[in-house]
C-alpha cells in the first residue's frame, strides 16, 4: 500500500523543485549582491551529491538487508497508519540528532562529516554539499527504527524526507526565526547557528526538522544579532586553503594520520587513539582544545580561540 513512498520516488519528484529553488535562490543573491554563491564551491556541493548519492546506491543492497534482519526481529506491529508514520518520522528525526551528535563530537565521525561543513559559503546548495562516505555506516544508526516496527523502505523515506526539509533551510534569505513554528521545528536561523564557525556556535542545533532535542538536551543556541554578539562567519574554525574535491572530502583524515603516526607517535598508543575517536580540538596537553572548552572560556571572558 505505501511502497510507492521510497527515497527514490522522493529524490525523483523533488529534484526539479529544488533545482528551482536553487535558481531563484541565485537570481536574489545575484540582484541584492550577497555574495552567497561562489562557481567552484557550488560545483564541489553539486559533485559531492552525486559522489554520495552513487555510493548510496552501491550500498543500499547491503544497508537493506541489513535493516531487513533487524525487521525480522521487531518489538511492534502497528495497528494504526497514522501512529506508524509518526513513529518513523519523528523517531528517524531523533535517531538523526543522535547520529548528527556523534558527527560532532568524535574525531572519526567528523572526518567524515566536515565535509558539509568546511566549504566557507552557506546557500541551498550547501545542503547537498553531503559527506561522501556517510553511507556506508549511515543506516547503522536507524536500526533501533526497525525493531521498532518500521519498515527499510520507510525508515529510508522518512530520512530523505527530513532530509528534503533540511536542505532548504541552508539559507541566508529567510532572516525572522518563524514565531512558534521556530519553538518546534528547525529554522533557516537556527541551521545558520550549526553552520558558523564563531566559538559560541560551535556544535549546535544538531536537529534536522525537530529543534526540540536541542532544547531538551541543551545543545540548542539562538542566533544572534551583531549587536549581541558577532557576525556569523560559516566554514571551519581553521579554514582549508586546497579546495581540491580530495582535499575536501580527506583532509581532516591526513591530520589524524599524520597525529597517529609522525607528530604523536612518542605518545603511548592509548593516548594516540584517542586524538582518533576523541571530540575534535581534544589534546592530551591542553594545546589544542574542544568546542565545549572554547565555550566555556568565553563564558569566562576567556578568548575567541580555534578548536582545531
Amino acid at each position: 500500500m505505501f511502497d510507492i513512498l521510497n527515497q527514490d520516488t522522493l529524490y525523483f519528484w523533488s529534484a526539479p523543485f529544488f533545482l528551482l529553488v536553487i535558481l531563484i535562490e541565485m537570481y536574489f543573491s545575484y540582484k541584492t549582491k550577497a555574495k552567497n554563491y561562489d562557481f567552484k564551491d557550488t560545483s564541489t556541493n553539486v559533485y559531492f551529491a552525486l559522489v554520495n548519492f552513487n555510493l548510496d546506491l552501491i550500498m543500499k543492497a547491503f544497508s537493506f538487508l541489513v535493516m531487513g534482519f533487524c525487521y525480522q526481529y521487531r518489538v511492534i506491529t502497528w495497528e494504526s497508519p497514522v501512529i506508524y508514520w509518526l513513529v518513523a518520522f519523528i523517531g528517524q528525526d531523533f535517531l538523526y540528532y543522535i547520529h548528527h551528535y556523534v558527527d560532532h563530537h568524535s574525531r572519526f565521525f567528523w572526518a567524515v562529516h566536515v565535509t558539509h561543513h568546511n566549504s566557507e559559503y552557506y546557500n541551498i546548495t550547501t545542503g547537498f554539499r553531503s559527506p561522501v562516505l556517510q553511507p556506508l555506516f549511515r543506516y547503522m544508526f536507524f536500526l533501533p527504527l526497525a525493531f521498532l516496527g518500521i519498515a527499510p523502505l520507510h525508515i529510508m523515506f522518512a530520512y530523505a524526507m527530513n532530509q528534503n526539509y533540511g536542505t532548504l533551510c541552508h539559507t541566508n534569505f529567510i532572516k525572522s526565526k518563524l514565531g512558534w513554528w521556530g519553538f518546534f521545528f528547525v529554522t533557516p536561523s537556527d541551521h545558520r547557528v550549526h553552520h558558523a564557525s564563531n566559538t559560541k556556535y560551535l556544535d549546535k542545533n544538531m536537529g534536522m526538522v525537530l529543534i526540540i532535542w536541542d532544547r531538551i538536551f541543551g545543545t540548542f543556541q539562538a542566533e544572534e544579532n551583531e549587536m549581541e554578539y558577532e557576525k556569523l562567519k560559516f566554514g571551519l574554525t581553521k579554514n582549508i586553503e586546497n579546495r581540491g574535491p580530495v582535499n575536501v572530502i580527506f583532509h581532516e583524515w591526513k591530520e589524524i594520520f599524520k597525529d597517529f603516526f609522525v607528530h604523536k607517535k612518542e605518545l603511548s598508543i592509548l593516548t594516540r587513539i584517542k586524538y582518533v575517536f576523541m571530540p575534535p580540538g581534544w589534546s592530551h596537553d591542553g594545546n589544542s582544545k574542544t568546542s565545549k572548552e572554547l565555550q566555556k572560556e568565553l563564558l569566562a571572558g576567556g578568548k575567541h580561540s580555534n578548536s582545531n
